[in-house]
């Protein structure tokens, strides 16, 4: 569906802009594939690494709703990935995530509607579900932003879904590099926060297909959840340092023991697929009635139980020490 189709990523400077570029790149021939981003350094170290005719770079910060409406004319498909993500950080400086996450979403979505985009996935995260920390509650007020576009935008055409899931595998500042960099520092232990502490674990090259396909599943409005493992925190030390002596060292400010992506409060708006969950929004948009037990690609779906909670702690697929040592090597393909 991208043959032909012009394209643009904000963030797309990041880990998971990167690869989707990567992947779209090797599946289809783009007309244009737009890096939206705020660091000149990364865009040109990108376009070292991607040379294809069809890419385009421009700077520009999602906070700027002028320099979107100009980056995004004639543009089919938007990834909207630009955030910031460090739980700490947003903590100690809360107005600039509000910012970036809140009001740069506000000019995603008047941007794309201003320019007739075609579709808009917007990436999400666990800690958007009953969140506790400040990322997590603006990330939440940008997924009610996106799904409720989908009525601001009347009877034009765009249409707007959210894409949540869990901690990816090696991506830049999560956990993975930071315990290769102390291993590889000599460190004598790994600072564990919490023993009983769970993760739910995706891969990146996971995250981007995942996000490809529900270009092609996507009504607008929902909320897309992968169905993915867990891991326990004290297994990813083992499995990537047998042996090595931990610490405890107590949970950062904002951090969950466990990680949810399907509130049990949403339970009577949840749907089982085959492979994922989806969301369906809360509210009716004005003149379309979407029923979402089948998707736009005939994939049916049944209702989970009510209280039923997709949850980090109580998943019933965990990876072993081994298989979290795999899904590393994967990361690194």
């Amino acid at each position: 569906m991208f043959n032909g189709k012009s394209v643009l990523i904000t963030g797309g400077t990041g880990s998971f802009g990167r690869k989707y570029t990567a992947t779209i790149l090797k599946r289809y021939k783009p007309k244009r594939l737009i890096i939206y981003s705020r660091d000149e350094l990364k865009q040109f170290e990108m376009a070292q690494e991607f040379s294809d005719p069809a890419m385009r770079f421009f700077i520009g910060d999602v906070r700027d709703g002028a320099r979107l409406m100009q980056a995004m004319k004639g543009v089919d498909y938007v990834i909207h990935a630009a955030a910031l993500k460090q739980v700490p950080a947003a903590e100690y400086n809360p107005m600039e995530c509000i910012k970036t996450n809140v009001h740069g979403a506000e000019n995603v979505i008047q941007a794309a509607i201003a320019n007739d985009v075609e579709k808009v996935i917007a990436l999400s995260t666990d800690k958007a579900a009953n969140p506790i920390n400040l990322y997590g509650a603006t990330k939440l007020c940008s997924d009610k932003l996106f799904v409720a576009a989908n009525n601001t935008v009347g009877a034009a055409r765009t249409r707007f879904s959210v894409v949540r899931y869990g901690n990816v595998v090696g991506s830049r500042g999560s956990v993975v590099p930071f315990f290769k960099k102390l291993i590889a520092d000599g460190a004598e232990h790994l600072p564990i926060t919490h023993e009983e502490m769970t993760r739910f674990w995706i891969t990146l090259q996971q995250g981007v297909d995942f996000v490809l396909k529900n270009f092609t599943r996507m009504f607008g409005g929902e909320i897309f959840v992968p169905k993915i493992p867990s891991i326990r925190i004290l297994d990813l030390a083992t499995a990537l340092a047998p042996g090595m002596a931990t610490k405890i060292v107590g949970i950062r400010p904002g951090e969950k023991l466990h990680e949810i992506m399907c509130p049990g409060d949403d339970s009577h708006l949840t749907l089982a697929f085959n492979d994922h969950f989806v969301i369906r929004p809360t509210i009716k948009f004005y003149a379309r009635d979407v029923d979402y037990m089948a998707n736009a690609v005939g994939e049916k779906a049944q209702p989970v139980a009510l209280g039923f909670e997709y949850h980090s702690g109580n998943n019933p697929h965990f990876l072993s020490v081994e298989e979290i040592r795999t899904f590393d090597k994967l990361a690194d393909a």
